[in-house]
């Protein structure tokens, strides 16, 4: 048997059982793998958001033009299919995050996440600058750690 397989559950519905297959093969992240500081970038459907993991499910969260345009400070539940059933602590593709805004009563539900990335920052010693300059350091980029590969948070993108 190669890896880890999902048995699906005898009390749960097809449906339910279904959704947790899919976010197994969509990949995602879950906030108790990551460190404090680390910082994601989140596509939606419509809008790409930057969070700023504090611990726990703390965040702070930007890329909304109403709700958070720039950073606010969060709780971040989990994510959704869309449903009531929460995966929580989880941010997944093809699923919605769902997370509390302090200044709203319900939770705030996204669009279908498409793509979810650890944001690297590059240094000047890191960085294979094809700059002109080469004295400055190349921007930061987004792209799936190697670190988060190994320990299985992340899934390369299709």
């Amino acid at each position: 048997m190669l890896g880890y397989m999902f048995t699906p559950h005898p009390n749960l519905s097809d449906e339910v059982n279904g959704n947790i297959i899919r976010s197994e093969i969509e990949g995602g992240v879950s906030l108790g793998d990551l460190p404090p500081s680390t910082v994601l970038e989140i596509q939606t459907q419509h809008h790409r958001y930057t969070a700023v993991f504090l611990g726990e499910s703390q965040a702070l969260i930007s890329g909304h033009p109403e709700f958070c345009p720039e950073p606010v400070l969060v709780a971040i539940a989990g994510s959704t299919w869309g449903g009531s059933m929460l995966k929580l602590r989880y941010i997944g593709r093809g699923m919605h995050l769902e997370f509390c805004h302090p200044e709203y009563r319900t939770p705030i539900v996204t669009s279908r996440i498409q793509e979810v990335r650890e944001r690297i920052h590059l240094t000047f010693e890191d960085s294979t600058s094809t700059n002109d300059n080469p004295a400055e350091p190349t921007p930061p980029e987004s792209t799936v750690a190697p670190s988060m590969l190994k320990r299985g948070t992340f899934t390369k993108p299709s």
